[in-house]
């Protein structure tokens, strides 16, 4: 046989198996093999098939990570930085001359891109030169590079499916977390409405979960309490908290318990669930059918908006405390009261509702809820004009926060 012939059998051979390790390499991705084995069968095919004696591969996954190290030591490799000698390249190079010395007894990188951004750098070196003289990282250097960027890509793709399945599953937790809350709000039919005062609520969530609180509790015949309440921060921890809050909140508020006595065992529970990490701004109230006094302590919370129709007196009520959890001891609670003696609205709100801000970045405030509330209307009349008029049904982006909002009509 003479040297063509031989030549031409060789490339036939190296293309054979070339093709039947692509194939192997397609089929081994299609059954689902893992991360872990996908990358034994990569190195396999490099160390034992095209005789590549180091080899290590980093990959991104929000940081770099080393995934693959072959035929290489550890001081090697703690002397490689991708940020420093790896992220400028960005194609095939050769690295024998590079300024890292680390770097000298690798032949070449390979960068592997995924929507034009490095999601890989594979590094590559040989243990011995084949008999022809050639170096095998330079014959089979594309191959290399095809079989690299298969791999890569399909490792980068388990990766986003079982990002995909967290997601899914977070998802999930999160809509099962936000009906579970959802059942801590009181529907609006089942607040007080009758011959003495009308209740209107409205309930707006920032985020799947929230820190917004509010209930009713009958603490007799002829006395009801009420709280609007505003965890610190947002999302699931606020809303654990919150409902640890109202837990403790039905516990402890009793028609025979004082509201500085509720506040003062309120404020420890936070303190032990919380560790002064976060805590809790409220208003909490207790009214009498009987005396027709109403009375309070705001505690670190936004000034609820009293307005007297008959008299076109506009009140904000601020006697009270601190927050719940922001120290160890509440030092002084200021008890306020008001003997209603005409038809009145009290608007109690959380701070979603006032710290909305225009494209300029200048805060709404109350200017706007004291308008749509100084009227003759009815108070699920004036809620609604608020909701409008601050757009927060229209998904306003000027919304970055939880809003609550507790309206109660005296008549």
């Amino acid at each position: 046989m003479d040297i063509s012939s031989k030549a031409s059998i060789n490339r036939l051979k190296l293309s054979t198996f070339k093709l039947n390790t692509l194939l192997a390499i397609t089929k081994a991705i299609n059954a689902n093999l893992s991360t872990e084995d996908l990358l034994k069968s990569y190195e396999k095919i490099l160390t034992d098939d095209l005789n590549i004696g180091k080899i290590l591969i980093f990959k991104f996954d929000k940081t770099w990570h080393l995934i693959l190290s072959s035929g290489c030591s550890k001081d090697i490799i703690d002397q490689i930085s991708v940020e420093k000698d790896l992220i400028e390249h960005k194609e095939i190079s050769f690295i024998t001359a590079s300024p890292n010395p680390s770097l000298r007894v690798f032949d070449n990188i390979i960068p592997v891109f995924n929507n034009n951004l490095p999601i890989a750098f594979v590094l590559i070196g040989d243990i011995e030169e084949e008999s022809e003289g050639v170096s095998p990282t330079i014959k089979h250097l594309h191959f290399i590079q095809t079989l690299s960027n298969i791999i890569i890509v399909a490792i980068e793709n388990i990766r986003l499916y079982k990002e995909s399945l967290r997601q899914e599953a977070l998802k999930k937790e999160l809509e099962l977390a936000k009906k579970m809350q959802a059942m801590l709000i009181p529907e609006n039919d089942l607040l007080p409405h009758n011959d003495k005062i009308f209740v209107s609520t409205f309930y707006h969530p920032h985020q799947e979960v929230g820190g917004d609180y509010y209930d009713f509790i009958k603490l007799s015949d002829d006395e009801f309490g009420f709280c609007i309440a505003d965890v610190s921060g947002k999302g699931i921890s606020a809303a654990i908290l919150m409902s640890n809050f109202q837990a403790n909140l039905l516990a402890l508020f009793t028609s025979d318990a004082t509201l500085p006595d509720v506040l003062n065992k309120l404020n420890d529970r936070v303190m032990a669930s919380a560790k002064g990490e976060k805590f809790i701004t409220l208003f909490i109230g207790k009214y009498s059918y009987k005396t027709n006094k109403l009375e309070y302590v705001n505690a670190g919370h936004n000034q609820p908006i009293f307005y007297k129709v008959k008299d076109k007196e506009l009140v904000f009520l601020s006697e009270g405390c601190v927050g719940m959890g922001m120290l160890d001891k509440i030092p002084g609670i200021t008890q306020g009261s008001i003997t209603i003696d005409q038809r009145s609205k009290l608007f109690c709100y959380t701070d979603g509702l006032v710290e909305l801000t225009d494209e300029d970045g200048v805060t709404f405030g109350t200017e706007e809820v004291e308008k749509c509330l100084t009227n003759d209307d009815e108070i699920d009349q004036n809620i609604n004009a608020i909701v409008k008029s601050q757009k927060i049904m229209e998904g306003s982006i000027a919304i970055f926060d939880d809003i609550s909002i507790i309206g109660i009509e005296f008549l």
